[in-house]
């Protein structure tokens, strides 16, 4: 294949036995050029500023600089650059943030040659590939119920961390500066809100969730 054709692709992982083995599956596919190779996101930044680069297969957990950091760099200087996320780690933020940091896709590194050659060249055409895993994760946070308290308006939470601190609505009152009855509205708004039975369960999800 003509090389002016072909994909450049840039590996960037802390593992040599990785890159390795990244190197040799590339070796087998005639429409695929190695770009580079760096084994932290600083090293990858400087080699996008001295070789054109269409994709970079991106590992997460770095030393110097990680993986997400690299992407929202890069994808930022060089927006044209696609780049996989490709990584053992299947934590929900993990790939959440290399979603939105501009990863296009996220793959493990258990994918097989035929996979990860198809996500490469659907990463070149602008389209995104997930791994199973990644996809569940997403599906599993997107149908998750918000956390305790995040619909909180940043009064509730004032009052909220006084109940804490074991005040009576009026003393909320004289701190606040509000009337008792404006206390005992923000208190039952409070307890509707964390589905709390009472003040002391109110206080314990406060306590649990990290809410003030």
């Amino acid at each position: 294949m003509n090389e002016a054709l072909a994909i450049r692709i840039m590996i960037v992982d802390d593992h040599d036995i990785v890159r390795s083995g990244l190197v040799n599956m590339l070796d087998t596919f005639d429409e695929f050029v190695l770009a580079g190779e760096a084994s932290n996101g600083e090293q990858a930044l400087h080699l996008c500023d001295a070789h054109a680069v269409d994709i970079i297969l991106m590992d997460l957990v770095m030393p110097v600089m990680d993986g997400i950091t690299a992407i929202r760099h890069i994808r930022a200087g060089y927006p044209d650059v696609k780049i996989i996320a490709l990584t053992t780690f299947e934590e929900e933020k993990l790939v959440q943030e290399a979603l939105q940091a501009g990863a296009i896709s996220y793959l493990l590194k258990n994918i097989s040659v035929d996979e990860l050659s198809r996500a490469i060249r659907e990463a070149h055409a602008g389209r995104a590939v997930l791994s199973p895993e990644a996809t569940q994760v997403l599906i599993s946070a997107a149908t998750q119920p918000p956390p305790p308290g995040e619909d909180l308006t940043q009064r509730e939470r004032e009052v909220l961390a006084l109940l804490v601190q074991g005040m009576s609505n009026r003393a909320i009152s004289a701190e606040l500066t509000i009337s008792h009855s404006t206390v005992k509205n923000h208190v039952s708004s409070i307890l509707s809100k964390l589905g709390a039975a009472n003040r002391a369960e109110a206080v314990a999800l406060a306590l649990n969730h990290k809410l003030v």
